[in-house]
């Protein structure tokens, strides 16, 4: 691939005509790992549209923000909260984490604190106890922000299903082509849509480089 065409192919429709320093970091990362031992083009395009949705366009490795409103809270997690919890809990990342987190993916109760030790991170922004254990940094979450780490648990995690069971083969194909579906990987269909149109920009990126 010709890396400088690639970035002159993706710099405008998705990164509004300019790339930071760090964005070019987080792609090369990726791009690296993949020449490392390279598969099918759409699953490194689905993989650079997660890390891109995920990292909130940075992509570099991030910290989940749980600085909701009432209204967010409703909205983002409606069976943890109640809409007097809500205002209860507004504003404060800790004590939302701990109670949106509780129970689930491994963690303990909320008194626990599991859910805000284990709140998102990384490229995908793995979460809960039992997804940090897969990858051996329970003892210390924060390794999920390293960059080699991050693309590391972005690829493993999405080539071989550990996040959802389902995988990329499943979506992508001699057979199959389905950049909505993919999204099933990562988190059932949630905005699976615009990731799909992030992964297709990807992939023309990626055929101009050829």
């Amino acid at each position: 691939m010709d890396r400088a065409e690639f970035f002159v192919a993706v710099r405008t429709p998705l990164f509004g005509g300019r790339l930071s320093q760090n964005q070019v970091n987080g792609i090369e990362a990726i791009l690296d790992a993949w020449e490392a031992s390279p598969f099918d083009a759409r699953w490194l395009s689905y993989m650079l549209a997660t890390a891109y949705h995920e990292s909130d366009n940075t992509m570099c490795a991030i910290i989940e923000n749980l600085n909701y409103s009432a209204v967010g809270l409703k909205t983002t997690f409606p069976k943890c909260f109640t809409a007097a919890q809500a205002a209860i809990y507004a504003r404060q990342p800790q004590r939302i984490a701990n109670r949106a987190y509780a129970n689930r993916m491994g963690n303990g109760d909320e008194a626990s604190g599991d859910g805000w030790r284990y709140r998102g991170r990384g490229l995908v922004q793995i979460t809960g106890h039992d997804n940090y254990t897969k990858y051996g940094i329970a003892d210390d979450p924060d390794q999920a922000l390293d960059p080699a780490k991050a693309v590391e648990i972005l690829l493993d995690g999405m080539i071989n299903g550990r996040f959802t069971g389902k995988r990329l083969t499943d979506y992508f194909s001699a057979t199959v082509t389905d950049w909505a579906g993919a999204r099933k990987i990562i988190n059932g269909t949630d905005r699976a849509a615009d990731i799909a149109g992030y992964a297709k920009s990807f992939a023309a990126a990626i055929e101009a480089a050829r």
